[in-house]
């Protein structure tokens, strides 16, 4: 099972392997949040300082955060994602980036591909 948290939300005894996947280190996080960190799985830093200033739709950054799927570190790296879900052997993974808990956020895109939607 794949679900989606803020790295600043508490550890879930549900939660099984955490993963960040966030370009940046999240501000005041400490490494004992996660299990692991896919970097490159974060969106790209000028599409992130788009958002954020609202210079673009979630449509917009969610159609080009999904072109960065495309490229071979990409790929790679959704690969290794899906070898360390597949040695959980069932048990969660939980995808973790900075973005509050119900605010529109690329790891929801991320679940999405993992699942085939």
């Amino acid at each position: 099972m794949i679900k989606t948290k803020s790295v600043y939300s508490p550890r879930g005894k549900d939660d099984g392997l955490r993963v960040l996947i966030t370009r940046y280190w999240p501000r005041g996080v400490r490494k004992e949040a996660q299990d692991a960190w896919l970097r490159g799985l974060g969106p790209d830093a000028g599409l992130i300082r788009q958002w954020k200033a609202g210079q673009i739709t979630w449509e917009k950054f969610e159609k080009s955060y999904l072109e960065e799927y495309k490229s071979e570190e990409k790929t790679r790296l959704m690969d290794e994602l899906k070898e360390m879900i597949k040695g959980q052997n069932g048990k969660p993974v939980t995808l973790l980036c900075a973005c509050g808990e119900g605010e529109p956020c690329h790891r929801r895109i991320v679940k999405a591909l993992l699942s085939g939607r």
